[in-house]
């Protein structure tokens, strides 16, 4: 259990879904009564989303990208936060590497899974019980001592106003007609990407019902929105291609006021539900029995065949029959379903 005056620095994922998924954890050590700010270290292009995160202080650049050892720049960053006096570290990524930061700032008490046989740089190295954690968000909650599964698990994103209404006017953006965002791209592979057909035929039905379309990802979804356009191109003046034009904390602003989200399974998909848009998400080659997409406003669109989930990142087959025969029609009926109600953040 915690006690209020202790001072917490989190270790982050390199994954920006995975990031997202922390935010429970983030949520429950304040539950537990933590006063100060948690802090973080964590890569660059994760930041956007601890900085939109209620109960987060300093956001410190990981020493490293992922893969890399690099055990000079950790040493240093460690002995740079050994005079912030943190008394707790949760270490969430499962490689060795990912707890040097902590041990070299001799955080007294260092949390994390076994993971990579880390006993030594963690002083609780805890032995995952898969069967009763099967989601990513419970894993990472159930780190904290005295968790009881009582708090919402529900990540919870808070956007950024400001950002919103400069970025809105910079694009020339306007909330009239009704918007809904797609994300076609999937950091992961080819195998977890929707068709570009499919979403363009959903986005000429989403047009004919009066919706305008922004297209959202980062520049290394630059070649599946340019399919997707390709695909759509009758209907392309109702368009907004914003993919490489937006930073991370942007899109996730920008989903906040859209009438409706459609993702492949990727960080964007996790940002939607965390601002709490009407979701539509995609699964094919992963599952949605691991990092679901946590909110009441979320629908999951797949189809169950004996070969999917494979977690892999091209389809092993050659058929890629769970993306290919999910059709449009089935995710165009999810996204005309009714909004829940809104959430109830009395857990928080």
């Amino acid at each position: 259990m915690h006690g209020p005056n202790d001072r917490v620095l989190l270790i982050a994922p390199s994954w920006v879904g995975d990031a997202i998924l922390s935010e429970p954890l983030v949520a429950e050590v304040h539950r537990q009564g933590v006063e100060n700010a948690v802090d973080v270290v964590a890569p660059a292009w994760c930041a956007p989303v601890f900085r939109r995160m209620r109960g987060v202080g300093r956001v410190i650049d990981a020493p490293a990208t992922h893969g890399q050892l690099a055990l000079a720049a950790r040493r240093a960053l460690g002995r740079a936060l050994a005079g912030q006096r943190y008394t707790h570290a949760y270490v969430l990524p499962n490689t060795w590497k990912s707890a040097l930061v902590p041990y070299f700032a001799r955080i007294p008490v260092r949390i994390g899974y076994v993971g990579e046989l880390r006993y030594g740089v963690l002083t609780h190295a805890r032995k995952l019980d898969r069967k009763a954690s099967p989601q990513l968000v419970a894993r990472y909650a159930s780190l904290v001592h005295g968790y009881n599964g009582a708090a919402s698990l529900a990540p919870r994103l808070v956007p950024d106003a400001a950002n919103l209404v400069a970025a809105m006017r910079a694009l020339g953006l306007s909330r009239e007609p009704p918007v809904a965002i797609l994300c076609p791209g999937a950091e992961f592979g080819p195998a977890k990407r929707w068709p570009a057909a499919h979403f363009a035929a959903l986005a000429r039905r989403l047009v004919d019902d009066g919706h305008a379309i922004w297209i959202v990802g980062s520049p290394n979804d630059r070649a599946a929105a340019e399919a997707l356009i390709a695909a759509l191109a009758p209907a392309a003046p109702h368009v907004s291609d914003l993919t490489g034009r937006t930073d991370l904390g942007t899109a996730i602003d920008l989903m906040s006021v859209a009438s409706l989200v459609v993702s492949n399974d990727s960080g964007l998909m996790h940002a939607a539900a965390a601002v709490d848009a009407r979701l539509v998400a995609l699964f094919g080659s992963s599952s949605p029995t691991y990092t679901p997409p946590l909110s009441a406003n979320a629908r999951i669109a797949r189809i169950d065949i004996a070969c999917s989930p494979c977690f892999k990142r091209e389809c092993p087959l050659g058929h890629f029959r769970c993306m290919r025969e999910l059709s449009p029609e089935l995710v165009y009926n999810l996204a005309r379903m009714p909004p829940a109600s809104p959430p109830s953040d009395s857990s928080r």
